[in-house]
């Protein structure tokens, strides 16, 4: 039996995830999830990739919006709704996406942590960015999706990772792949064969394999790089240009994921 053994999502595109148990689906993916993005002075999308301290940043989900916390800096507080009139347009991997910015003292706060020009913006409702063809598998009717990279979410395998860990000369947690979906209960890398899943009553299109970056290299808890996993996943797992660890995965239809849920393969 295949199930869901850790939920996350990640409320500000590259800052640090929330683990939950419970994950609501809408039309574009997790509620909550990259719903907020951190971009520099002319508008362009920062990531751990340029900047890995933001993998300092800690994301507290509240009622009102998200609270920021780093070591060395006091916590703000962002509250929604937002005030309209302000919004712009940025390109997150050449997708134009209308976002709202967070106004001045999150700009104060997250400039003064990269110590650089920096805005946090987050995604109004009201905004569109189509899911590219390539992320959607069998799904034709046109969806949109968050600021995520191009997938409503990602699906990792606790056994690929126990399968890396055996190779690598110390052991990396599973965050260090930003998932929003791991399932235990199947063999290393079973998920790079399956194309159509039911988790729960919502099923998936498993549209393409994760090809990664850097980013996987970013010590999460110091903010540290290093050169693994990347060297070692590039001697097995090297497909190409890319090098290949979890699956894109989408929904048909919103609905609600919960730790515990049963995996069964539709293909």
């Amino acid at each position: 039996m295949i199930t869901v053994t850790q939920l996350h999502v990640y409320p500000v595109k590259s800052c640090r995830g929330v683990s939950i148990a419970t994950m609501e689906l809408d039309d574009r993916g997790p509620i909550e999830d990259r719903r907020w993005m951190v971009v520099d002075a002319d508008g362009r999308f920062l990531t751990q990739r340029e900047h890995p301290r933001l993998a300092l940043v800690s994301v507290e989900l509240t009622d009102e919006g998200v609270r920021l916390s780093a070591p060395g800096h006091s916590s703000t507080m962002v509250s929604r709704p937002l005030p309209t009139g302000t919004d712009f347009v940025t390109h997150v991997w050449g997708d134009e996406v209308a976002v709202r910015p967070a106004g001045v003292t999150s700009e104060r706060w997250i400039s003064a942590f990269l110590d650089r020009p920096a805005r946090l913006v987050h995604l109004p409702d009201e905004s569109v960015r189509a899911m590219r063809a390539e992320y959607a598998g069998a799904i034709t009717a046109p969806r949109r999706v968050t600021l995520c990279d191009g997938a409503p979410l990602l699906l990792i395998g606790s056994a690929s990772l126990d399968d890396l860990n055996a190779r690598l000369p110390a052991p990396l947690p599973m965050n260090r792949f930003r998932p929003n979906v791991v399932v235990s209960g199947a063999r290393p890398f079973a998920e790079d064969g399956w194309t159509s899943i039911r988790i729960g009553d919502v099923t998936f299109e498993v549209a393409k394999p994760c090809a990664r970056c850097v980013t996987t290299t970013v010590d999460q808890a110091t903010g540290e790089t290093g050169v693994e996993p990347l060297r070692t996943l590039a001697t097995y797992r090297r497909r190409g240009a890319g090098v290949l660890f979890g699956q894109n995965i989408a929904h048909h239809a919103p609905g609600v994921l919960r730790l515990g849920d049963v995996l069964r393969i539709s293909d």
